[in-house]
């Protein structure tokens, strides 16, 4: 089967979730093939899961003092902060009979491509279950799932630089999980790239490619006016909606 590569472009927060679940209908729909994606944020964002209640995770009054927009995805997981010119988000969406079905083999089969990207790039790092990659026992990248008329969509962030106190300032991080990680601070927790290497966002991205199109059939592809379309409705029906994004 035929996969599609969308090379990187930055978003606002609002389009880029709407604009993956646009390629997840044209997937299911058979008018798209597999697509993985590469994309950024514009303005910084904070992207919370599906079911988190937002008060709790993050700083609302804040983040409008510093212009970072808010979204609730449709995949669960936790609070992510996305800065503006800071990472490499990835999504990869596809029919569930060619995906593995066990939820915890899909996320090492996905997640391995990113590991095997930063390994190349000279990162000795290493995939930790469920969702998680580290680099020197710190997490560089992170992944949310969900799975939808039949169509599996993972997507993932690649921090390239770490902006710590602006993404504290942004997520509310509760004390108790902290302590129970055993950390005195959530700092201690996160990487980036920057930290580790010397590799520009081109050279990252061509690392990606290479990897999440190794042993598939795959091409250069683009967004199509149909795909675009639906996700500008997607976009102000649900993302920019205060209903979706306040509903828990």
């Amino acid at each position: 089967m035929k996969w599609r590569l969308l090379p990187f472009e930055t978003r606002s927060a609002a389009l880029n979730m709407a604009i993956d679940e646009a390629i997840m209908e044209s997937v299911a729909m058979r008018t798209s093939p597999p697509t993985v994606r590469f994309y950024g944020w514009s303005p910084s964002a904070v992207s919370i899961g599906c079911f988190q209640n937002i008060g709790d995770e993050v700083d609302l009054k804040r983040c409008r003092e510093l212009g970072i927009d808010v979204v609730r995805r449709r995949t669960g997981g936790g609070a992510v902060f996305h800065a503006e010119g800071g990472e490499i988000t990835y999504s990869l969406i596809a029919p569930e009979p060619i995906m593995p079905q066990d939820i915890d083999l899909s996320y090492s089969d996905i997640c391995g491509r990113v590991v095997q990207a930063l390994r190349s790039l000279g990162l000795a790092s290493e995939f930790k279950p469920i969702n998680d990659i580290l680099v020197e026992g710190k997490k560089i990248s992170g992944s949310a799932q969900t799975r939808r008329g039949g169509i599996l969509l993972q997507h993932g962030t690649l921090l390239l630089h770490l902006d710590e106190d602006l993404m504290f300032q942004a997520l509310r991080v509760g004390k108790k999980k902290i302590e129970d990680k055993g950390l005195s601070d959530a700092r201690e927790r996160v990487t980036s790239l920057d930290r580790h290497a010397q590799a520009s966002e081109e050279r990252v991205l061509a690392a990606l490619a290479a990897s999440f199109s190794a042993g598939i059939d795959s091409s250069v592809g683009y967004i199509s006016k149909a795909e675009m379309a639906r996700a500008q409705e997607i976009a102000e029906q649900r993302y920019l909606s205060q209903e979706w994004t306040f509903s828990r």
